[in-house]
């Protein structure tokens, strides 16, 4: 390993989190620090890490972006037979994990999973652009393929199929909604002594609790 990788770091000074500067529900607080993403330019401010658990249980994770947030959860969409859509039907349980480097903030989010009804799902398959509602058609996603000529012929015939009718949603493909029991609000400090504040849901409450680094 090159040694210049062991040398990187970054002293974080932009701000401080305490306990009593965070709002008393997670999701108005997660929402604060999003739109303070959006305003600030982060890239794709809704790209987040998913973690799910293989049937073996060995840890797995790919990034997904998040399509709604509310007091109910939040959702992102994806193929049901994919490895991640097995995994969270097997094992219903995620955590999400944002990181904005521009404002030095980090946020984690751990619930149970369950799908979102097929109405929600219908509204946001009408909502995407053709292209990407013939590609969920196309796509056996996380399946062996021999070479990308397999899918972009699939596309051809797709598309031929749909030619001047609406798309139809495929059934297996549809959305997850996490449903929050914890959520840790990260804000980077000077010497590694991180700002940690975590909701932790108890009965109907949220418990706000401060986190060593």
């Amino acid at each position: 390993m090159p040694s210049a990788i062991s040398d990187l770091r970054n002293e974080y000074t932009l701000n401080g989190l305490d306990a009593v500067d965070v709002l008393p529900d997670p999701i108005a607080q997660f929402q604060l620090w999003f739109d303070a993403a959006l305003k600030a330019n982060v890239p794709e401010p809704n790209a987040m890490h998913i973690s799910t658990v293989t049937t073996e249980g060995r840890p797995d994770g790919r990034i997904v972006l998040l399509k709604d947030v509310s007091n109910t959860g939040f959702v992102f969409y994806t193929n049901y037979e994919s490895r991640k859509g097995r995994e969270l039907t097997e094992h219903p349980f995620a955590t999400l994990t944002f990181f904005y480097s521009e404002l030095e903030r980090q946020i984690r989010i751990e619930g149970h999973v369950e799908k979102v009804s097929a109405d929600e799902s219908d509204e946001y398959f009408n909502s995407r652009p053709r292209g990407s509602q013939i590609g969920a058609w196309v796509s056996h996603q996380s399946l062996v393929i021999d070479s990308r000529d397999v899918m972009e012929n699939r596309q051809r015939e797709l598309e031929a199929q749909f030619a001047g009718q609406p798309v139809p949603r495929p059934p297996y493909w549809g959305g997850f909604r996490v449903v929050p029991d914890a959520v840790e609000f990260w804000q980077g400090r000077p010497s590694r002594l991180h700002d940690r504040i975590r909701y932790r849901k108890e009965a109907e409450n949220w418990l706000i609790e401060r986190l060593s680094p």
